[in-house]
């Protein structure tokens, strides 16, 4: 798996031109001890995640050998609360749709899109402001509030 395809000391163009064509054979042949050569089965799956635009990293063509491709998009207020609510309860936390509705709010505001991922990272800033203070984990608004300001997005 290459993470963060696009951000990699190398061209992205370079790095696909290594990885992207499929190997002729179903084995490759393996050096031994005292020069032994002995042939390993080998399959390939190579998976490139990015939030590039990939038609920023390279041409129609290298997109074309790429044949599967998995967009995913940014959450709608429904789903975004469901993951929100579910991280919440996996934490411990009592359901605060205020908290909610300001995280939305605020991500909007900002002018970006919703990340399923906010959730899990401020409600984990969350739990670790109320355990640092010694009290109960619990989900206010307010708490909501000073995470986000705790993770420099000021949403």
């Amino acid at each position: 798996m290459i993470d963060d395809f696009g951000r990699q000391l190398c061209s992205p163009k370079e790095l696909l031109n290594r990885w992207i064509l499929p190997p002729r054979r179903s084995a490759r042949l393996l050096d031994g001890v005292h020069r032994q050569k002995f042939e390993v089965p080998f399959e390939q799956l190579i998976i490139f995640s990015t939030n590039l635009d990939p038609k920023d990293l390279v041409d129609d063509a290298f997109l074309r050998r790429i044949r599967h491709k998995v967009g995913i998009e940014a959450p709608p207020r429904d789903i975004y609360e469901k993951i929100f609510n579910a991280y919440a309860k996996r934490l411990g936390m009592n359901p605060c749709p205020d908290a909610v509705d300001y995280l939305f709010r605020a991500v909007l505001r900002k002018g970006r899109c919703t990340r399923a991922s906010d959730c899990r990272d401020l409600l984990e800033i969350v739990q670790s402001i109320c355990r640092f203070r010694r009290q109960p984990v619990h989900l206010t608004r307010e708490l909501m509030q000073e995470s986000s300001r705790s993770l420099h997005q000021r949403v």
